[in-house]
């Protein structure tokens, strides 16, 4: 950028964000965001499942996140009605996906601190 610019504030799902690296830590920052996207980088996954890989987090915490992630368009709720019990699944849409190596570069950052 040139010094003489001012900054412009990115746009994104309606939130102002002063620079992309804010941009990027606003979609995927925090406690959970990360551990539950790494989760999903697999494959589709049920409540249950990320539930259980994540078993210190509470339901609450874990309900508000995904329900962020998937207002930021990084993660796609489906629910099946088709017999009792009901069935939600989690994946990552497109745009999350794009995000696999970022959680993977992350993951593997904690792989070498604990080696």
């Amino acid at each position: 950028m040139n010094s003489s610019q001012a900054p412009k504030d990115i746009v994104f799902n309606g939130q102002k964000y002063p620079c992309c690296a804010s941009l990027t830590m606003g979609v995927i920052g925090g406690k959970w965001k990360t551990v539950i996207l790494y989760h999903l980088m697999e494959g589709t996954l049920r409540y249950s499942e990320i539930r259980k890989a994540m078993p210190t987090v509470t339901e609450r915490t874990l309900s508000l996140q995904l329900k962020k992630l998937e207002t930021d368009g990084i993660i796609l709720r489906s629910v099946y009605y088709e017999k009792p019990p009901l069935k939600v699944e989690y994946s990552l849409t497109p745009l999350g996906k794009t995000l696999i190596p970022v959680i993977q570069a992350i993951a593997n950052w904690g792989d070498s601190v604990i080696d």
